[in-house]
């Protein structure tokens, strides 16, 4: 079953709390998204760790539950 819209952001925003998170489905699907995720944690970090905190923060569901995230990070200004 894929993953809804609402559970991706919660989970965003549990592991980055006072992000900005703006999902686009990218295939009409549920199951092939894209992610824009503006927070401030992301300040001094590698595009690749910024990345990676984003992908953390959906813990095992990538690659199952969520086929297909592509990720945009921002830090804010």
């Amino acid at each position: 079953m894929p993953m809804a819209q609402a559970d991706i952001e919660a989970a965003i925003l549990a592991a980055l709390p006072g992000a900005v998170v703006e999902l686009r489905d990218l295939a009409g699907d549920d199951d092939h998204w894209a992610a824009t995720v503006t927070a401030p944690q992301f300040a001094g970090k590698s595009r690749v760790q910024q990345h990676k905190m984003v992908y953390a923060a959906l813990g095992g569901k990538m690659g199952g539950e969520l086929h297909a995230l592509q990720v945009t990070t921002i830090i804010p200004t």
